[in-house]
């Protein structure tokens, strides 16, 4: 019989059958893939749903994490990725992050994985993408690093995308272990390095970050998220279960407070923290997510900690913020203990108009499912929704709400890679054994997820250790592709296959000039039938890694046009009725008549 479980040491497999059997009174089971019954999914079976194209498209990039046997704990936690559109040619292009050696003096004829290439640094992949006479599309990426002007220096982790000057343009912040790094976008295909006069050039650990416009003045601030207070020269030599060399838990290091800086509309940014509110809690952040979590038109910033409390930091629209996170029942588990939270999404996989949370965790805890009730009070039903079982053998990182069979219902995607070694699995071969495979669960509309991991085909299966993982429509096909930062290996393109076969409806959300994406403006598409979708424009979620901010939502077999009604970030509010569908539109605020 085959195994509900990827090859663990004995203690691991252990602890993890233990925590199956005290969840098997929930619904599912492992790898349960009972049958699908919408039209989407039901077509899907005569192709993979995903297909991973990375080679094909010339997406050949390879994280390096400089792993020595030392055990540095940097070397588990990257790399992210971001989607955007950098040149303004209406497709997404690629950034992914590098890492490097870890240590004074150490050379890369030192590491246990060599690289594959040099220099190290981030990459940046332009799309070329073509459209063909008969619809096909053909997906080409080119490497434009050197022309981009983009020195990404310092041992990376993630990214986030904005606008942050309001030239049309987007930039691009990097978080580093070590000085992150904000690369302004010239609007002619390269970058100047503006970190140092910015304001933003801290050093420290940062993973996570949002540009986030928190209050309400048409320019984007950011939110950093910081990890752990690391140094190599203290670092903690830390033992497995086996007694083995492994990597630390994160509670044997203090945790590094997050950061909110303020856009001065002039290029700079000032560091208000403190006078915001956010230096009296703070944990060490893996996670950030910003949206409108309690219904009142500003901007709130959630914050996935590891191994101790969120933070649900709520605006309080005078330029400071509470956290709530207790109260409103996110901190913890619904049993009062901490997780090792590490990516984050929000959106609203129960169509009922409020923004809830899906939370990657460690293996044997399972990943959690926060229900919003529309006012900022959450409810846990991870067990009950059938999102906890399929993910106990796992431990996740990038993770994220996607529509991906195009029914209306907000589907979930996990990638997942161990933070331990797999000892059953370490070799010669294989230095770095954290590899599991992937997970895609769909939601069948009732409250409830299915595990559909098994017909998501031949990628989802691949052992890898994956860490950042970007959402966006890559071949402009009208569905949601993805791509998976691995951490020591390739990254994977994977482009969805069967989403295009309902229908849809995408959206840009632009400013009154027609320049900036308007991060956080929420969108109601009101359909015939009478119910209605809510969705946001975002770029952040999931884990150290940046998406596209178009809206595309799924429509199902209805081919009629809906109304569309935008809340802008700025708290105006304004419809369009007939919207056209399956096809892009640009929605300017201000426009509508």
């Amino acid at each position: 019989m085959r195994s509900c479980f990827p090859s663990l040491s004995r203690w691991s497999r252990a602890a993890v059958l233990f925590a199956v059997l005290l969840l098997s009174l929930g619904p599912g089971g492992c790898g349960s893939d009972r049958s699908a019954t919408s039209q989407g999914a039901a077509t899907g079976r005569d192709v993979e749903w995903f297909i991973d194209q990375s080679q094909t498209a010339g997406l050949d990039f390879v994280h390096f994490n400089g792993m020595t046997g030392s055990f540095f704990q940097p070397e588990i936690m990257g790399p992210g990725v971001a989607l955007f559109d950098y040149d303004n040619d209406g497709d997404l292009d690629v950034y992914l992050v590098q890492g490097r050696m870890i240590g004074d003096g150490k050379s890369v004829d030192q590491a246990l994985i060599k690289p594959l290439s040099l220099p190290l640094r981030g990459r940046l992949y332009r799309n070329d993408l073509t459209v063909n006479a008969d619809g096909t599309r053909t997906l080409r990426f080119t490497d434009v690093t050197e022309r981009s002007g983009i020195d990404a220096q310092g041992y990376g982790m993630g990214v986030a995308t904005g606008d942050f000057d309001n030239d049309g343009c987007v930039d691009l912040f990097l978080t580093n272990f070590g000085r992150n790094q904000l690369f302004h976008s010239n609007c002619d295909g390269t970058f100047t390095d503006v970190s140092k006069q910015s304001g933003t050039d801290a050093s420290g650990w940062g993973v996570s970050a949002a540009f986030v416009d928190y209050d309400r003045d048409g320019w984007l601030d950011l939110f950093v998220g910081n990890y752990l207070i690391y140094s190599v020269d203290r670092h903690i030599r830390c033992a497995g279960e086996s007694g083995l060399p492994d990597y630390c838990p994160p509670e044997r290091h203090r945790p590094q407070a997050s950061r909110l800086y303020h856009n001065n509309r002039d290029g700079t940014f000032t560091d208000v923290t403190a006078d915001a509110g956010l230096t009296r809690e703070f944990g060490p952040a893996l996670g950030v997510s910003t949206a409108d979590f309690n219904g009142d038109g500003w901007i709130d910033i959630f914050v996935a900690n590891d191994q101790q409390e969120n933070q649900l930091w709520i605006n309080q629209r005078n330029g400071t913020f509470r956290n709530l996170a207790l109260l409103s029942g996110t901190a913890m588990s619904e049993s009062g203990t901490v997780k090792a939270n590490m990516g984050v999404d929000a959106g609203d996989f129960d169509n009922d108009g409020d923004e809830d949370l899906f939370i990657t965790e460690l293996m044997t805890q399972g990943s959690t499912l926060y229900v919003n009730d529309g006012k900022g009070q959450f409810e846990e039903q991870s067990a009950r929704a059938g999102v906890r079982l399929p993910t106990v053998p796992y431990t996740g990182f990038g993770a994220g709400w996607l529509d991906y069979d195009n029914d209306g219902w907000l589907d979930l995607i996990q990638v997942n890679g161990l933070v331990t070694q797999n000892l059953d699995t370490l070799g010669p071969g294989n230095p770095f054994p954290l590899q599991q495979s992937k997970l895609l669960l769909r939601n069948l509309g009732t409250g409830k997820f299915e595990d559909v991991t098994g017909r998501a085909g031949a990628a989802f299966k691949r052992l890898e250790v994956s860490r950042g993982l970007a959402f966006g429509d890559i071949d402009n096909d009208g569905d949601i592709d993805v791509v998976v930062a691995n951490d020591a290996g390739p990254a994977r393109l994977l482009i969805n296959q069967i989403g295009n076969r309902n229908h849809w409806l995408g959206l840009r959300l632009v400013s009154a000039d027609g320049r900036r994406d308007m991060l956080g403006a929420r969108v109601a598409i009101s359909r015939s039938d009478g119910s209605a979708l809510w969705r946001r424009a975002r770029a952040d979620g999931s884990y150290a890694s940046a998406s596209d901010p178009r809206v595309l939502a799924g429509l199902g077999q209805s081919t009629a046009a809906p109304r569309v009604r935008v809340i802008w970030p700025g708290g105006r509010i304004e419809e369009w009725n007939s919207v056209p569908v399956d096809r892009y539109t640009t929605l300017l605020e201000g426009s509508s008549r």
